[in-house]
């Protein structure tokens, strides 16, 4: 699958976000709360990779990760779907 890059919320959860590329190539996002939620979504949107870790570094920092993070990544125009585990 290649290489992943995650961030840990700072605010002492277990909260953690990350990118990586799934078996098609295409990016994935993972949000995974460290005590059982875990959420895939599939990039949708072609764009720079670096845009993408923008958006999850300002969300990793949020309280309410899931939600910063889907606003952050509308604020770029980057569609993402939800991926069936």
């Amino acid at each position: 699958m290649g290489r992943a890059l995650s961030f840990s919320a700072p605010h002492g959860g277990g909260d953690v976000l990350a990118l990586r590329h799934g078996p098609s190539g295409k990016p994935q996002i993972i949000y995974d709360d460290g005590v059982g939620r875990r959420i895939v979504w599939q990039v949708l949107t072609p764009v720079a990779e670096s845009r993408i870790v923008e958006a999850l570094r300002i969300a990793a920092t949020r309280l309410k990760i899931v939600p910063a993070l889907l606003e952050e990544l509308k604020k770029r125009a980057i569609l993402v779907d939800r991926a069936v585990a």
